[in-house]
């Protein structure tokens, strides 16, 4: 495993923290969790990476302190595994993990999906839309990590428009998970076009105000996705 580039991670926690202070979350602790889960999303801590506590703690301006504990949920939740009296090592993708990921989203998926239908605007519609839009400009341009990043927006979107905080917050670190796998796949996966054609065909039976036909096409479009996947990280030395 290559040695990390502080410079680049530094400065690239320093912009994710700066957000954080102005949604004004200041708990040490907390933002040693949300910044290195982040950096675990994105990449900047790959699968398999190993990292010093008080490295880590360099790379976040923080004592020691706050990321122990930061370190000690992202254990809990699946991210990171500690080392006792060193460290972490950042959680490798595992086929059989992701599967069993996959076995919840696809389901809370057709949920948001339904419930969204219901409630949703014609307004917040029009925003699913333009995801859409912005997704095909940038497969377009040949840009797979912006892709990417705008369709989590297209499911996250829903899942808001579903207006249940509860499913929102039990979607949201399973969501992380797989949009890493996402990033970690996406080089090796066949061009993204089928996933426009199924995004436009969600929104048009939203728009008909058809919540079982919501529910149905997005849990094929997450089944889809799952295959594709699971069958690359198998594939992977």
């Amino acid at each position: 495993m290559k040695e990390l580039d502080h410079s680049a991670l530094s400065q690239n926690i320093q912009l994710f923290l700066d957000r954080l202070d102005k949604n004004g979350e200041s708990r040490l602790p907390q933002r040693a969790y949300f910044a290195t889960r982040h950096a675990i999303r994105q990449l900047e801590l790959p699968p398999g990476q190993t990292v010093l506590e008080r490295e880590m703690a360099d790379i976040l301006g923080m004592s020691r302190t706050p990321v122990r504990e930061a370190l000690v949920r992202l254990e809990m939740e699946g991210w990171v595994r500690l080392i006792p009296r060193r460290g972490f090592v950042v959680a490798p993708i595992v086929a059989d993990d992701l599967q069993h990921i996959y076995d919840v989203v696809e389901v809370l998926d057709g949920v948001s999906g339904s419930l969204a239908t219901m409630r949703a605007t014609p307004e917040e519609l029009d925003r699913l839309d333009q995801l859409i839009e912005e997704q095909e400009k940038a497969l377009e341009l040949g840009d797979l990590l912006a892709w990417t990043d705008l369709d989590e927006q297209f499911h996250q979107l829903i899942v808001d428009l579903s207006k249940n905080p509860r499913l929102r917050g039990v979607m949201d670190s399973q969501s992380d998970q797989l949009y890493r796998a996402r990033l970690y796949t996406i080089k090796f996966r066949p061009n993204p076009t089928r996933s426009i054609v199924d995004h436009k065909a969600i929104v048009a039976v939203m728009r008909a105000t058809e919540p079982d036909a919501a529910r149905t096409m997005l849990q094929s479009h997450r089944h889809r996705a799952r295959g594709e996947i699971l069958e690359i990280i198998r594939s992977l030395p």
